[in-house]
């Protein structure tokens, strides 16, 4: 049964930084793409970013490109997003997930996946 643990959220003020990590178990991590996504009050949920199985290759929204970063400890099953200038309007809970299919290519919509964390609140105060 697949497990993921996001951790890492918080309190911050616009332009200062977090970094978010998201635990995973239950089956073989380094063979899944994995996402991070976020959802506002009152608005639908919408991809960040994702990182391939292989870590070679990620893509982001373009709301976060150039100020977030992820990434993924195949080792220690692991995957992290860090947000850097952050602004109010990232404000949301932000919530990993995990790829149903091994090995595949980037995926970067809600639908696509079907292992999804508890989610962790971060708020950015202006």
């Amino acid at each position: 049964q697949v497990q993921l643990v996001e951790s890492g959220g918080g309190l911050v003020q616009a332009g200062g930084s977090l970094r978010l990590s998201c635990a995973a178990s239950g089956r073989t991590f380094s063979n899944y793409n994995m996402g991070w996504f976020r959802q506002a009050p009152g608005k639908e949920r919408e991809f960040v970013a994702a990182i391939r199985w292989s870590g070679g290759s990620a893509g982001y929204a373009d709301s976060v490109k150039g100020r977030f970063t992820i990434s993924r400890d195949n080792a220690k099953n692991m995957a992290y997003l860090q947000m850097n200038s952050l602004k109010p309007e990232d404000t949301a809970v932000y919530y990993c997930a995990e790829d149903p299919v091994p090995f595949r290519g980037l995926r970067m919509s809600v639908q696509e996946y079907d292992y999804w964390g508890q989610g962790t609140q971060v708020t950015v105060s202006s």
